[in-house]
């Protein structure tokens, strides 16, 4: 069987950001699956522009057109977000905005962390901006509340709870992921202009 390609962004870029932890985690509990190879996406080194160009300009900026083939490669996506005042990170939505065709017909997991809510509001919001793109939005999460308290020193989240999590999504994106693909290469995805 064919190894799927799966991008985990990193969605925050925020300075001292926890980000990387859960990043990190997720990545190696999906990289221990034959089935996928994982490619992280963190949107603080790819240094996206924070200003869109204009419909029709088809001169993208180079930092943008570093991260297409890699998003373009990807065969489904796992979003890594905090939450901000109750929605995700602006950069992490311009970053999303930047891109149309690299995200259709693919499914799109999240992990998120954050407070009480464990970032489930932002998550809720990304659900929304995917759908608009074409995007098929994994139910199932992983979710963290109070994330402080719940990874070790070691980067891993205490208790099992947080990896059969993690299993569940993976196993679900990789069935996803494979019929989309599937799907993609019988029939191209019908690209409407915006």
């Amino acid at each position: 069987m064919d190894r799927l390609h799966l991008g985990v962004i990193v969605g925050s870029t925020r300075a001292g950001r926890f980000a990387p932890v859960v990043a990190n985690w997720f990545a190696d509990q999906a990289a221990l699956r034959a089935d996928l190879t994982v490619d992280v996406i963190d949107l603080a080194e790819a240094g996206l522009p924070d200003r869109l160009g204009d419909f029709g300009d088809d001169s993208a900026p180079r930092e943008v057109g570093v991260l297409t083939p890699r998003l373009a490669d990807a065969d489904g996506f796992v979003v890594v977000t905090p939450e901000y005042n109750r929605s995700f990170p602006a950069p992490l939505k311009t970053a999303i905005d930047w891109y149309g065709a690299e995200w259709q017909a693919k499914p799109v997991g999240f992990v998120s962390y954050g407070g009480i809510s464990g970032g489930l509001r932002a998550v809720e919001q990304l659900r929304l901006v995917f759908a608009e793109l074409h995007a098929t939005t994994i139910r199932d999460t992983v979710s963290f509340a109070n994330y402080w308290d719940q990874f070790g020193t070691d980067g891993n989240p205490a208790g099992p709870q947080a990896g059969r999590a993690a299993g569940l999504l993976l196993d679900r994106i990789t069935w996803w992921a494979r019929a989309l693909k599937e799907a993609r290469d019988k029939h191209p995805y019908a690209n409407a202009a915006a």
